[in-house]
């Protein structure tokens, strides 16, 4: 007959961009078989039952289904919705403990992964947020699939077990032996993982390939420098898409903490398959894209395309073509950067810090304004342009005209091998400055009204200047500051101390530019 036993271990699950730390108690009693779970478990973690008694079996130890015993897997804090299958291992040790199967001391262990039925363990997604709240609660141990090892090793001062199978784990830590010298089959703490930079961007195009458009340059190099939202309009084939898939390869290296940051939201929404994310995110949804894609959403609040791009791009092609609901869902992350989503069972407020890059045709069929001719009706015209509204278009530092190239331009030899490196050694130094400025990994595009007090001072000519361009131009009290940031990036492209003549004529420039839609 079976004695009552109770065992508790410990496990964590992924909260939207963070994690929760679950404890796993088990409690055997006598009785026919039932094996429940509460604690509000979701179906995969339900259907865990079957997946941890398989791979319990296929481990070398008697199945829970092979016993007449009442089984209860309770999952703490029990008001918390238990989602998905991370749960397993930490499931399957529980019982293992309390059935008195093997013996260890669960205190300062956290156990994370999938079961296969052969006891094979699969790969989670988030595991980064688990590790990093593992740690902040004083766990030292974590065991999880040598998929995740890597990534969960970004992290110092917690030691990472990766393992295959759940009997590895049950070797490495039962003290439990038949014999004095038991075979033990020790897991290997994965060495913490050290990035390595590549000098040569991944992918997408060099500046040298794009022949021509040097005002398009110019402004890339500009919103590169400073984080600024820019937006690319001319007919179609001018090559707009090239120029912004070229735009990643100047932009800097992350720092370590937006790789940990950059590298949790793609591991949340199980982006990453291979690598570590180390580089800007370049994020180009295609113009059917939903407003729930775009913004994030759905019944559990899910990251969304501007959550993705996050430290990095998101590039928006056709921008016009997308519905108005997409466009117009994109004024609080271009303001605030978060986005924040409210749902029947529960809200949440994801990061959105990215540099957006909109590419646009002026007309429907993408002759308006060219040689060729346009052959769109006036009402299509104004339906189309209507479209993208005073609030984004405010939002939006720079609109740059994208004409078509000559010719000669198109067969003309390359005269630089590698343009976009020379650019990025630009942007890197400008950023530079706003880091030394702003004392921290600030870029000029988020200054507060406080900021440009600060650290922006116009003589009495520049502001008679500005204030009659604003009023000549109309520009809200957002695109009057958002002018005086664009200079303030274009005076750090030059070396400048202040603010001169010729950069805040550059920026009112690029703002005029917004009106020849």
């Amino acid at each position: 007959m079976l004695a009552m036993s109770f065992s508790k271990v410990f496990s964590a699950q992924a909260i939207l961009l963070n994690a929760q730390i679950v404890t796993i108690e088990a409690d055997l009693s006598r009785g026919l078989h039932a094996f429940s779970i509460v604690g509000l478990p979701d179906k995969a973690i339900e259907e865990s039952r079957d997946r941890v008694s398989a791979a319990i079996k296929n481990s070398g130890f008697d199945s829970p289904r092979s016993k007449n015993s009442k089984i209860v897997i309770s999952l703490a804090p029990a008001h918390l919705k238990k989602e998905g299958p991370a749960l397993d291992v930490g499931i399957a040790l529980a019982y293992l403990l309390a059935s008195e199967s093997i013996d260890f001391a669960p205190q300062g262990k956290i156990f994370l992964g999938e079961l296969a039925l052969d006891g094979t363990l699969r790969p989670i997604n988030g595991i980064l947020p688990l590790v990093i709240a593992a740690k902040k609660k004083g766990f030292c141990e974590i065991f999880l699939p040598a998929e995740n090892a890597r990534e969960a090793a970004l992290i110092d001062g917690v030691g990472i077990f990766g393992a295959r199978t759940l009997s590895q784990i049950i070797e490495h830590i039962n003290v439990k032996r038949t014999g004095q010298e038991a075979a033990c089959e020790k897991i290997e703490e994965q060495p913490k993982t050290e990035l390595v930079r590549s000098s040569q961007k991944k992918g997408g195009l060099d500046f040298s390939d794009i022949r021509g458009q040097e005002t398009a340059k110019r402004g890339l190099l500009i919103a590169a420098a400073g984080g600024h939202n820019i937006a690319l309009f001319g007919p179609a084939g001018t090559g707009k898409t090239m120029l912004a898939r070229a735009f990643s390869g100047i932009l800097p290296p992350l720092s370590f903490d937006e790789i940990l940051e950059t590298t949790a939201i793609h591991s949340v929404a199980g982006m990453i398959e291979e690598d570590l994310v180390t580089e800007a995110p370049f994020r180009a949804p295609h113009h059917t894209a939903s407003y729930v894609s775009m913004v994030g959403g759905g019944a559990i609040p899910k990251p969304g395309e501007v959550t993705l791009a996050h430290r990095g791009v998101l590039f928006l092609d056709e921008f016009l073509e997308f519905e108005k609901r997409v466009i117009e869902s994109l004024r609080q992350p271009l303001e605030d950067r978060v986005v924040s989503i409210s749902r029947a069972r529960g809200s949440a407020r994801f990061p959105a810090g990215f540099i957006l890059i909109a590419a646009m045709n002026p007309c429907p069929c993408g002759n308006f304004g060219s040689e060729n001719k346009c052959t769109c009706a006036p009402r299509d015209l104004i339906r189309y342009q209507q479209k993208i509204s005073g609030p984004i278009m405010d939002r939006i530092d720079m609109w740059i005209e994208v004409p078509n190239i000559d010719y000669e331009k198109l067969s003309a030899k390359k005269v630089l091998s590698d343009q976009s490196a020379h650019i990025r050694k630009m942007v890197e130094e400008t950023r530079q400055k706003q880091v030394t400025r702003f004392s921290t990994q600030k870029t000029n595009s988020e200054m507060s009204v406080s900021d440009i007090d600060a650290h922006i001072t116009l003589t009495p000519s520049l502001k008679n200047i500005l204030n009659s361009s604003a009023k000549h131009f109309n520009l809200s009290a957002r695109g009057y500051h958002r002018v005086l940031k664009l200079a303030r990036t274009i005076a750090d492209l030059e070396n400048s101390e202040n603010i001169e003549q010729p950069h805040l004529l550059e920026a009112l420039q690029y703002r005029q530019k917004r009106v020849a839609l």
